[in-house]
């Protein structure tokens, strides 16, 4: 068991890259063009309202706190926001705007690499919570955003 979450903790996150890249390229251009600029947006949104999110908000690491050795090697530095769950949180957001199964399935994977970056030792439950809120948040504002462009150049 220990070895699933070993994994999934250090490299899950390397599978919703994959499936939404293998999305996209099954779409045709114009799709490929709003879905690149709506995940790239939300991305960097994403990105920077976490960086923010660590400036204001310290959490030692678990393995700090505890005085244990987490099952995979981690600096003992901020824990908030956990980049891995804020990266897959931020992937499945993009899918599930784009086709419900998508998102489901990607949100399946952000939640298995949450919890393994619990298990493992190297993030607080606050921490992953906290990144899948900031993907939410980060990429509904780029959708509402985004849409009301579309509609603003179409009128």
């Amino acid at each position: 068991m220990d070895t699933f979450f070993i994994l999934s903790a250090k490299y899950l996150y390397i599978l919703p890259i994959l499936i939404l890249g293998g999305y996209f390229f099954t779409r045709k251009w114009p799709a490929q063009r709003r879905m690149a600029l709506f995940a790239i947006s939300a991305g960097v949104l994403t990105y920077v309202i976490g960086l923010i999110a660590s400036h204001l908000y310290y959490d030692p690491r678990p393995f700090v706190v505890g005085h244990f050795t987490p099952l995979i090697q981690h600096a003992a530095d901020n824990g908030f926001p956990s980049d891995h769950a804020l990266l897959a949180s931020v992937l499945a957001m993009v899918g599930l705007y784009w086709s419900w199964r998508l998102g489901a399935v990607l949100w399946a994977i952000a939640i298995v690499i949450a919890i393994a970056r619990v298990y493992v030792g190297v993030h607080h439950p606050i921490d992953v919570i906290g990144s899948m809120v900031i993907a939410v948040i980060a990429t509904s504002f780029v959708y509402v955003v985004m849409k009301y462009v579309s509609h603003k150049t179409i009128s």
